[in-house]
């Protein structure tokens, strides 16, 4: 195994094409559980330049990225955990008792281990995991536009409980200071759902005529997409399988990422996200005060 195979080694080794791989197989049972309860969906991000680019993940990628409209990504909790395999796969979203200061829903597989640097102090479901995306209805006056990125930079503060080293410097001041006078756990869940009922107030339908992605990085908020490179799907070939894309991914990947078509330098093309331990074989359960929630974590 080469270095440019490996992932993670700790006490076993980890190539990232095997978390790859764990990665699709939930990928294929959501793309099931969406086509059987009629929830929209698509691919986006590095996953939906993978299958354009490279027909399958981008070769460095870690993880797997979907869009979902606001209305079905409201329905999908409820419906999960009534129809989906939960002994297998768990839908994940942070509510007032758990909070994974993680913006978007999750899906997970539980007999998995993959614990990311930022959530090892919390007691939540580890198992590697899938990303979907809410996308929303985007204001056209300019004024409103600000009040709706204003609600999702305070959304985002109260749910990760912390300022992201993509926000502006001096909003990242702001948030800080913020955090430290608001501290109680009711009131800033109180002031995460206020915020996500705010700047969600636009529905998509058919006089919308712009919608955003308000649960990514802050350079994708700023973004508003013309409503009509999602207003329907088409299907390209991502590791074997035909996946959904935007009808207009060109347009929105332009927009979201520039030239998508060229390849980043070398010295770019790695993983982004950190891990403490993976283990692609055992569940998360396992390492419970070994790798998450340990003696320190309870001070």
């Amino acid at each position: 195994m080469n270095d440019k195979e490996l992932f993670f080694e700790g006490n076993h080794s980890i190539r990232l094409r095997d978390l790859q791989l764990k990665a699709l197989e939930i990928l294929l049972y959501f793309k099931d559980f969406c086509d059987e309860h009629k929830l929209k969906f698509f691919l986006c991000g590095g996953s939906c330049i993978g299958a354009i680019r490279h027909k399958g993940f981008i070769p460095w990628d870690d993880d797997i990225d979907m869009f979902m409209p606001r209305n079905d990504y409201e329905r999908l909790e409820e419906l999960w955990n009534k129809y989906a395999d939960t002994q297998k796969y768990s839908c994940c979203r942070s509510n007032k008792d758990i909070n994974y200061k993680h913006p978007m829903t999750t899906i997970r597989d539980n007999n998995t281990t993959f614990i990311r640097d930022y959530q090892a102090g919390l007691d939540v479901n580890h198992g590697v995991r899938i990303d979907i995306i809410p996308y929303d209805g985007c204001p056209e006056s300019k004024i409103k536009r600000l009040i709706q990125i204003g609600w999702a930079f305070v959304f985002h503060l109260f749910n990760r409980e912390a300022t992201s080293s993509t926000h502006f410097k001096y909003i990242g001041k702001i948030g800080e200071i913020i955090l430290r006078i608001i501290k109680n756990k009711d009131t800033r869940y109180k002031i995460w759902k206020y915020a996500e009922g705010q700047m969600t107030k636009y529905p998509i339908n058919k006089d919308t005529k712009y919608v955003t992605d308000l649960c990514s990085y802050f350079r994708f908020i700023k973004i508003r997409y013309p409503k009509e490179y999602f207003d329907d799907i088409i299907y390209r070939e991502f590791e074997g399988h035909q996946m959904p894309i935007p009808i207009g991914y060109d347009g929105y990947l332009k927009m979201a990422f520039g030239d998508y078509m060229e390849l980043p330098p070398e010295e770019e093309r790695e993983p982004k996200h950190g891990a403490v331990y993976i283990d692609l074989e055992n569940s998360y359960k396992n390492y419970r005060g070994i790798y998450f929630i340990n003696d320190s974590d309870k001070m």
